[in-house]
């Protein structure tokens, strides 16, 4: 059987769906097809549960450093209400609001495992052919690295799926991995109720690609918390042990005893089962595109947003991605100008960490003579409303001779999160520093951060 369409997106995760609502909002005839639940892994596995595990401790923490709030702090956090909340935040692994979202906006939904299957088309199952006229976008996402340590096969190993679905906290868990995943999990279920989490990185520090200050400012909180961090350390070999407990033995020569080990060292594209090989592209690789998003081997009618391009895994990206690809194949026409230059990051720990754009390692990479300007968040009024011992730092990457923004990094109280917008937007405008300094933030805020940063 075959079914002819203007555009086939394969993959219904974030960047699919958008891509697939835009294209049909403009008249195109689209069909999305899916094997999983649509929404993809961030509405179920990624950023929506993990978000929520991560709130009722972050609430607690928040009101304990505020005189007057602390006081009312006593008890402990219901795990059972926070995983009901987990799991309405998940829509309790329940498609059906984004099934109505893809009809609403007049998509089909294929269900089936898709491949392609040649030039132009996508097969599902094995029978049904869709074909289309204008454009294929794939948008399979992405899929975790499992560690490859010595007796990993022997353990039942949790990924991301697994941690952020949990049921219980562990009382013991080694998270291998500092990056988001590994340290947002960690804090996650420690104040849940795990009564011992360790994380250990290769690196010489947490998030080994943000701002060294960063790091170490959320290693020195999860040190003082109670979360041990093992940084610089590499994992040899793991075993099983007695009462389903798991052995771990490290770098350092010592030896962990645990009841659950997390393997978050990072992801890859899923592209090792889509059909890559019938139109002579290496499966298992990412799909390599130009800035409008096209297959460099395809550009007139393969298109790849999201994960499986390995530009920059991130949600609000392959949105942003999206977007730019629909335009492309409604004859509109623009690049991806963020791209790698001014992508935001948040890392949703306590501590948070909030960045966007270049590191000044980047930018001294990339050839660009740079300043940078530090400045404390302790010192600003807000800090001291915010509650006691409230503690951070927002760091400027100026490259000088065009004399503006390249990069930002926020450590601190969770509402820096929100400042990363501007920074965005002086980064992708190139917003000269002279017309930065004539902004004036309001009183008393984080964002009186600005006015150190760009004098």
């Amino acid at each position: 059987m075959t079914r002819k369409y203007d555009v086939v997106v394969l993959g219904g995760g974030s960047a699919g769906e958008v891509v697939a609502g835009r294209l049909a909002d403009a008249g195109l005839t689209v069909a999305v097809v899916e094997s999983s639940l649509v929404g993809g892994a961030c509405s179920y596995w990624a950023c929506m549960p993990s978000k929520a595990l991560l709130r009722p401790g972050a609430v607690i923490s928040q009101a304990r450093r505020v005189p007057g709030a602390a006081a009312a702090m006593s008890g402990s956090i219901s795990l059972s209400q926070a995983l009901q909340q987990r799991d309405r935040m998940a829509s309790h692994w329940d498609d059906r609001r984004q099934e109505q979202w893809l009809e609403q906006h007049g998509v089909d939904l294929v269900r089936g495992r898709g491949r392609l299957d040649g030039e132009r088309r996508v097969l599902v199952g094995g029978n049904l052919i869709l074909e289309a006229t204008r454009a294929v976008v794939v948008a399979t996402g992405s899929e975790p690295i499992m560690v490859p340590v010595a007796g990993a096969d022997e353990v039942d190993l949790w990924d991301n799926r697994a941690v952020t679905s949990a049921d219980r906290a562990p009382r013991r868990m080694l998270i291998i991995g500092g990056g988001s995943v590994g340290v947002e999990s960690g804090q996650a279920w420690y104040r849940l109720g795990s009564e011992q989490v360790t994380i250990v990185e290769r690196a010489e520090r947490l998030l080994s690609t943000e701002e060294a200050f960063a790091g170490a400012h959320l290693e020195q909180a999860f040190g003082d918390e109670g979360i041990e961090v093992m940084t610089g350390t590499d994992v040899l070999e793991m075993r099983r042990a007695d009462e389903g407990a798991v052995e771990v033995c490290l770098s350092d020569e010592s030896l962990r005893t645990v009841d659950v080990v997390v393997s978050a060292v990072g992801r890859r594209a899923s592209t090792a089962d889509i059909g890559l090989e019938t139109i002579d592209l290496e499966p298992g690789e990412p799909i390599v595109v130009d800035s409008w998003l096209r297959s460099l081997e395809h550009n007139d009618w393969l298109f790849a947003v999201g994960d499986v391009n390995g530009r920059e895994p991130l949600t609000h990206m392959g949105k942003y991605e999206a977007r730019i690809a629909a335009d492309q194949i409604l004859g509109r026409g623009r690049d991806a100008r963020s791209g790698r230059r001014a992508v935001p990051r948040v890392v949703f720990t306590d501590p948070i960490v909030a960045a966007v754009g270049m590191t000044e390692a980047d930018a001294v990479e990339s050839g660009l003579d740079v300043e940078t300007r530090r400045v404390s968040i302790s010192e600003q009024a807000e800090a001291a409303l915010w509650g006691e011992d409230v503690e951070g730092a927002g760091l400027f990457v100026i490259d000088t001779e065009a004399s503006c923004l390249v990069g930002a990094t926020f450590t601190g109280p969770a509402p820096l999160a929100e400042m990363l917008l501007g920074a965005q937007v002086a980064i992708v405008g190139r917003v000269p520093l002279d017309t930065l300094r004539h902004v004036a933030p309001q009183f008393p805020t984080f964002s009186e951060v600005w006015l150190e940063l760009v004098s």
